[in-house]
């Protein structure tokens, strides 16, 4: 037991000499002892600490080498610990200071993943994603030989396939809604579509292509006669041009199914 109580003893002795010191360091004036204990406190991960300080000298070092690096670990420091916000406001004022600085690339990366950290889920408003997906793209115009291009390659693809998901489901949001308050059917097509063209090698790419093919099909059924018979001919020639795409795709039997129809409905003979 008199060891146990020395050994916490000795741990609170350490704890309090600990925060004693780091106590001093905030209320002293010397900048390069800031600096240098900040350093410290990043390597060993405590990013609270390493913060206070930094921001206590990186105004006095502005556009010296030691400012820069405060500026730089300033953002890094708040990125370890995940407050993505201030990261970016840090990373980004780094890269309006010193746009050619010895950090100006990993800062730059940074500033992608801060947005894509905070990338919401598809069904919410996405002008974070598209923010990241800027900043990323501004990233492999500046650094195209950098070790991160891959990565940041395939962050970016991911991002998009967040929007065209987006895309998706607004498009068949449409589809659901029918012909209630006006013809949804053709704000699908017209969505999805869309979505193709601004993300042509999406995931999602197949799910859109059917969409068109199932929208345009019911937007025939539901039409006044007048309308019908170019509407299923226009299925139909939307049927071949998604088989054509997709020969085996999984919702075959069911375009198989809309053609079929389809072709009823014009007086075309199923062979």
């Amino acid at each position: 037991m008199k060891a146990k109580y020395l050994l916490i003893l000795l741990c609170s002795v350490v704890l309090f000499s600990s925060c004693g010191e780091y106590q001093r360091l905030v209320k002293s004036t010397d900048n390069d002892l800031k600096f240098a204990k900040a350093k410290e406190y990043y390597e060993k991960g405590k990013y609270l600490e390493a913060c206070t300080l930094l921001e206590a000298v990186v105004v006095p070092f502005r556009g010296t080498q030691k400012g820069e690096e405060a500026l730089y670990l300033l953002g890094s420091a708040h990125y370890k610990n995940r407050d993505y916000i201030s990261a970016l406001s840090y990373f980004s004022g780094y890269m309006r200071s010193y746009p050619r600085g010895d950090f100006a690339e990993e800062s730059q990366f940074h500033i992608g993943l801060c947005y894509y950290k905070d990338s919401p889920e598809a069904k919410l408003d996405q002008v974070g994603t598209r923010k990241a997906i800027t900043e990323f793209d501004k990233f492999l115009k500046g650094f195209p030989r950098s070790q991160h291009v891959a990565e940041v390659e395939s962050k970016r693809q991911e991002l998009n396939d967040k929007l065209a998901y987006k895309a998706y489901l607004n498009s068949r949001l449409y589809y659901r809604l029918g012909n209630y308050q006006g013809n949804n059917y053709r704000s699908c097509v017209i969505s999805a579509t869309n979505a193709l063209r601004e993300f042509p090698e999406s995931i999602y790419r197949e799910e859109l292509s059917f969409l068109i093919l199932k929208a345009k099909y019911k937007q025939a059924v539901e039409s006044v006669e007048s309308k019908k018979q170019d509407r299923f001919h226009d299925t139909i020639d939307e049927y071949y041009n998604f088989m054509q795409e997709y020969p085996e795709s999984t919702y075959k039997k069911e375009a198989a199914e809309i053609l079929a129809d389809s072709q009823k409905h014009v007086g075309i003979e199923k062979k």
